[in-house]
């Protein structure tokens, strides 16, 4: 477009690339070259601040004047030559800048016209004509007035072809930026297809970009063409990126709400279409639930709550995926059994009936348990200590909660909790979590369907922590029973009422349990059974169990108590009955198989079938050995199956006092083995020994079954009985055992363990039993039947014990010692 057409037309406005929060639209001059050189161009100009653009040769731009120092100067201007300089603000928020804040490279501009506009405003409209820089600033007042050098732009191209390859590419990508963008009108496309000089077209462009006011005076004091060409070229490369990136976005998102809104309509379609059929299918499914809500037993915070949460579920969407999440969780609302109980039976008569029905002996056990039961009908309240039962494996731990649940006429659950490490098993996930469910402990009172269940937290020793939290941590809020009846769980969002529970846990050993959870449970120890208890156990309750399972009946097969104890003396090893069980499961196939090839069998079972049936005997019973040997002493240990007999052996050879130690001893048993050198060495007297002895010759303890690794203070007597035997190579006595902890002055100390010790001496033949006289009180808490035909000796030092345990006569071939 040309001047004279600009000034025939000054209405026409074209709206080019700058942004929207600019006051100004660029226009160009369609001139030639000549046209923008000023002749005689003055010295000093007058100079003109803009705000948030900068104007480059040959562009034609209308601005807003508001500044009074300013309109002076355009009136002024306007009246003589209309020359001034323009140049951009550093900072558009300054209404006066001061030279120090203003660029030094502008442009030299001819005032076309001045424009009074109706809302009182006045828009000039100016056209740069070439660059320049201010050199000195003369004056400030009543406007800026400078002294300025002219900047001429270099047209001198080496490579032509190059040079017309960037003026190509900016042409490109200033039109598909034009063509992406919303704000563009069809004018700027055929504005630059329709600019053929190159001056021209890179000065149109670079005025027009969405670019800052700081890259495009950069662009502007660029002197060479080619150079400001490739610039320009690389903010339209990004300007492009940025403009196709939020066109991508705005096509997401449009189509995404033209998604929702169909969704929305065909939703309001098929509500009507029901509505005329006979109602809405989802409202009537939130009805059912109100329905049922209504009916439960929960207070009114729960009820309110859970209408809240039933309301939501109407302003869902049904096929959007938090529907189905909400939805489960209104169910899961009221799935639970809010203060809904079962009816307790306190019937102690029948509650000692049913404990003596599914479990033979374990009388101290039963015991405690009644006594429990019994607190609980005096009190009616279950805000008592939580039973924890705790013992050797397949001693019926589990299986007496369930008696409990059977005798109080309760529902029963378990959660096992072996390997247990993640906190959220315990209190749940977030129900914004996908995939989230209530933790272990709701989810099994939903189970129970009654919120006073027995509750059987099965392994409470094997739980164990992670980065995912401290699952025993969790625990303490569940078995705290001043705490429990506010149990938060985290789907839940509400307190749950577990006060009534009866939790009843289980464990193998103490020592893993933290002492916080420990400390809130009342602990009572289910010990292994005698032999006589497992042939009843198992004549009672196991083997008749194992028929039924196997199809047979009782007539066709008959075992003997002899038969009863060849099978749990040589085939198992344990305290408990559950190795046992597996033996009678693999007997009772055995002949199911031959009854159903027709084969003959005999139906009373005898010692020599068993072998037959279940192989070579796994063990062999533990017995006496004898007293022949001098240093041999037979001690009592206790193991995770049971007690059982261990000897200890001590040999001399010639050396220079070495103690040397064998049989995978741990440090306890170790230091127990030279505690009773010591004490030998420093009371040698006493067993008229020489004390030069014991630097002449090198002593040996070995505890055999060295692939078994053995620990404990329990040993500590065995061992100063077996090395006072080898220095003095006296007999020790026969048929007998001992168990104790010794001190460096000879105190003999008590140690646990005690019954399944007895029941190990019991079984190995032996008569006569060395024990700490604290140990007193354990043997009186045994049944009289376990005791029968073993003598105690109650000891309180080492003296008393070798007193007891050591012979007058010595072993055939005695060693000499001078």
């Amino acid at each position: 477009m040309s001047l004279k057409n600009l000034r025939n037309n000054t209405n026409f406005i074209f709206s080019g690339m700058a942004g929207d929060e600019q006051d100004f639209i660029p226009i160009i001059s369609d001139g030639e070259e000549d046209d923008l050189t000023v002749q005689n161009l003055p010295e000093l100009l007058p100079i003109l601040p803009l705000r948030n653009t900068v104007l480059f040769p040959g562009v034609i731009l209308p601005i807003q004047v508001g500044r009074h120092r300013s309109l002076k100067l355009v009136r002024e201007v306007y009246k003589k030559d209309g020359l001034l300089g323009t140049i951009s603000q550093r900072d558009p928020e300054i209404d006066e800048p001061v030279p120090e804040e203003l660029y030094m490279a502008g442009t030299v501009a001819r005032i076309l016209k001045i424009l009074e506009m109706p809302d009182g405003s006045t828009t000039v409209i100016i056209q740069g004509k070439m660059r320049y820089r201010i050199t000195e600033f003369i004056k400030d007042e009543p406007y800026h007035l400078a002294r300025i050098k002219k900047l001429s732009d270099s047209k001198q191209v080496e490579n032509k072809p190059e040079f017309e390859a960037i003026v190509e590419s900016l042409k490109d990508i200033a039109i598909k930026i034009a063509k992406s963008s919303s704000n563009m009108p069809p004018e700027a496309t055929f504005a630059v297809r329709n600019i053929e000089n190159p001056a021209f077209l890179i000065n149109f462009i670079c005025s027009n970009a969405d670019i800052k006011v700081e890259e495009k005076q950069s662009l502007l004091e660029i002197d060479n063409l080619r150079d400001r060409g490739i610039q320009a070229i690389s903010y339209l490369v990004r300007e492009l990126q940025l403009v196709e990136l939020k066109k991508d976005i705005q096509s997401k998102v449009k189509t995404d709400m033209d998604q929702q809104q169909r969704e929305y309509l065909l939703h309001q379609q098929m509500k009507t279409i029901q509505n005329e059929l006979g109602g809405n299918p989802l409202e009537k499914e939130v009805l059912e639930l109100k329905e049922k809500g209504s009916k439960k037993k929960w207070g009114k915070e729960v009820a309110a709550f859970f209408e809240k949460e039933a309301d939501k579920l109407l302003r869902m969407n049904p096929a959007a995926g938090e529907y189905s999440i909400q939805l489960t969780y209104v169910q899961t609302l009221l799935d639970l059994p809010w203060n809904e109980y079962s009816d307790d039976n306190f019937d102690m008569k029948n509650a000692q009936k049913v404990l003596d029905e599914d479990h033979y002996g374990l009388e101290l056990v039963k015991e405690r348990i009644l006594e429990h039961l019994a607190v609980l009908k005096l009190k009616n309240d279950m805000k008592s200590p939580i039973i924890c039962l705790y013992g050797p494996p397949g001693v019926g731990k589990t299986s007496l909660g369930k008696s409990i649940a059977r005798a109080l006429g309760r529902n029963f659950a378990r959660m096992s909790l072996g390997g247990l490490h993640d906190e959220s098993e315990i209190r749940g996930h977030r129900k914004t979590y996908i995939g989230a469910m209530p933790g272990r402990i709701i989810q099994n009172i939903k189970k129970a369907k009654t919120s006073n269940p027995v509750f059987i937290l099965d392994e409470i020793d094997k739980v164990s922590s992670d980065f995912h939290g401290d699952p025993a941590s969790a625990l303490l809020e569940v078995l705290d029973p001043e705490q429990n009846s506010e149990f938060h769980d985290n789907y839940i969002e509400l307190e749950f009422d577990l006060s009534k529970v009866m939790f009843v846990a289980t464990a193998n050993t103490l020592s893993t349990i933290s002492p916080p959870l420990r400390d809130r449970m009342e602990l009572i120890e289910v010990s292994g059974y005698l032999v006589e208890e497992k042939i009843e156990i198992a004549r009672r309750h196991l083997f008749p169990k194992q028929l039924e399972n196997h199809g047979l009946k009782d007539r066709e097969l008959k075992l003997n108590r002899e038969v009863y104890e060849f099978i749990i003396e040589k085939y198992t090893r344990e305290s408990g009955v559950r190795e046992l069980n597996k033996q009678l499961a693999k007997l009772v196939r055995r002949i199911a198989r031959k009854i159903a090839f027709n084969e003959k069998f005999n139906s009373n079972i005898s010692v020599k079938d068993v072998r037959e049936y279940l192989g070579v005997p796994k063990y062999n019973k533990e017995k006496y050995q004898g007293n022949e040997f001098a240093g041999v002493v037979t001690g009592l240990a206790w193991t995770a199956v049971g007690g059982e007999i261990l000897y200890v052996e001590s040999s001399l050879s010639k050396g220079k006092g070495q103690l040397t130690l064998t049989g995978n001893l741990g440090e306890v048993m170790k230091e127990s083995a030279m505690l009773a050198l010591e004490y030998l060495k420093a009371h040698s007297y006493e067993l008229n020994l020489n004390p030069e002895v014991f630097g002449n010759w090198n002593v040996h303890v070995h505890v055999p079954e060295g692939a078994i690794p053995k620990d404990g203070p329990s040993a500590g007597i065995t061992m100063v009985t077996s090395l006072a035997s080898a220095f003095t190579q006296r007999k020790v006595k026969r048929n007998l055992a001992m168990t104790g902890e010794i001190t460096l002055r000879g105190k003999v100390m008590p140690v646990g363990g005690i019954k399944e010790k007895i029941l190990a001496a019991k079984r190995a033949g032996i008569t006569d039993v060395i024990i700490s006289e604290e140990n007193r009180k354990d043997i009186e808490e045994i049944k009289e039947v376990y005791l029968k035909g073993l003598n105690f000796i109650y000891v309180n030092t080492i003296s008393q014990v070798l007193d007891n345990a050591l012979l007058k006569a010595k072993v055939s071939k005695p060693l000499s010692l001078n």
